[in-house]
């Protein structure tokens, strides 16, 4: 589709590999942390739309389907010199057409979080960023019988059941992509996995997320972990505003960036209960 603007022919399509690059640029104009291959593993996750402009890219969008009533949405970026002309707007449409009648998560700065709100979207919970020098911390102690082990090719039924649970929407495929880009340990008793997280590539350094787990205490065990295999290392998490480890996650150098508002329109998808995702594997994604 085209639309007119100043007597400019703006262009909408869908993303492809080849705009990867320019969708890169764009992101590091708003000093953006992500890498070219963080774009394509968002790609290879989703669907995207570009904003064109005399054949340069000027405007992306992306969104995420998990099953058939939930997805998500992110990465809506105008480059700075065309903001204000109503392009992220019709991006943010065609990102909405696509998702349909399915709940649809994102992850808003303060800033944004009034626009969202005009189209049907309410705050749910809030997400904090953190990121820092990794700082070497013990090994937290866990349960009689408990243990955490290296994630392996044949954990990732017993991974995607964990997210699942967790989220309350399906994340098989999330899971099979991740285990091709990351590394990950999981808490096991008795051969049952109870938890586990994610250290991946990304942006300056390295990321942790997803983190699923049983209880606060179990999520810190698991963060301990990557504090003494990456201390020395620049690191960010992104952990639930409600999950009560930021001041924990500060003392491991890792310092508050700021806090993002997490929300949704339709019905928000709940955990069962007995295992919750206490960081994120993304802020687009959840």
């Amino acid at each position: 589709m085209t639309s007119q603007t100043r007597n400019t022919e703006i262009t909408y399509r869908r993303m492809t590999e080849d705009d990867l690059p320019s969708a890169h640029g764009l992101s590091e104009a708003l000093r953006w942390a992500h890498r070219l291959e963080d774009w394509q593993l968002m790609l290879r996750l989703g669907t995207g739309f570009v904003a064109e402009e005399n054949g340069t890219v000027i405007g992306t969008g992306l969104c995420w389907k998990f099953g058939n009533a939930h997805a998500s949405l992110g990465m809506i970026i105008v480059s700075p010199e065309r903001q204000g002309k109503g392009i992220g707007r019709e991006l943010m449409n065609l990102v909405l057409k696509e998702l349909g009648d399915r709940c649809i998560l994102l992850t808003a700065t303060p800033v944004g979080q009034p626009l969202y709100e005009k189209l049907g979207f309410l705050p749910t919970g809030t997400v904090d960023q953190h990121q820092g020098t990794m700082q070497q911390t013990s090994p937290l102690a866990l349960a009689a019988g408990e243990c955490i082990r290296p994630v392996a090719a044949g954990d990732l039924q017993a991974l995607a059941a964990l997210a699942t649970r967790a989220l309350g929407m399906p994340r098989e495929e999330m899971m099979a992509q991740l285990l091709n880009v990351a590394e990950g340990v999981l808490i096991e008793k008795d051969g049952e996995a109870l938890g586990f997280s994610m250290m991946r590539r990304f942006g300056r350094g390295h990321v942790i997320g997803p983190l699923v787990a049983p209880d606060t205490e179990r999520a810190k065990a698991l963060i301990a972990h990557w504090a003494a295999t990456y201390a020395g290392s620049f690191v960010r998490v992104d952990v639930a505003g409600e999950s009560g480890l930021s001041t924990w996650v500060e003392s491991l150098g890792l310092a508050l960036v700021g806090p993002s508002v997490r929300m949704a329109r339709g019905q928000v998808p709940v955990s069962d209960g007995t295992v919750k995702q206490y960081a994120v594997f993304s802020q687009a994604l959840g």
